[in-house]
């Protein structure tokens, strides 16, 4: 994944680790993450939405710019129903070097 910007691999890194106040210090104060149909914006909303994920592994697939941001696709694996999960996008819609704005993961 060494053609993403610098913070998507962060995110991808951190997000299958246990190092969590890393991973929120990914998120802008006011950021907005969505999820299965539901947003969550800012950084106690963020860590409520994480506390209910299951852990999970991803295996990035592929990398493309969007028309807003880029686009990393994955397949996820872990403790859920229909796991393994193939064609996961998450839409890095607004970033900078150290802060994620908006992400949108969908399928």
């Amino acid at each position: 994944m060494t053609d993403a910007p610098k913070i998507i691999q962060r995110y991808f890194d951190l997000a299958r680790g246990q190092d969590r106040e890393a991973y929120f210090a990914l998120f802008a104060a006011d950021a907005l993450v969505e999820d299965e149909g539901r947003e969550h914006r800012g950084i106690d909303a963020i860590r409520a939405w994480r506390a209910e994920v299951p852990p999970v592994t991803y295996t990035i697939t592929d990398v493309e710019p969007a028309a807003q941001g880029v686009t990393v696709t994955c397949t996820i694996t872990g403790d859920f129903p229909g796991s393994p999960f193939a064609g996961l996008k998450h839409h890095f819609e607004e970033f900078d070097e150290d802060t994620i704005e908006v992400l949108r993961i969908r399928p």
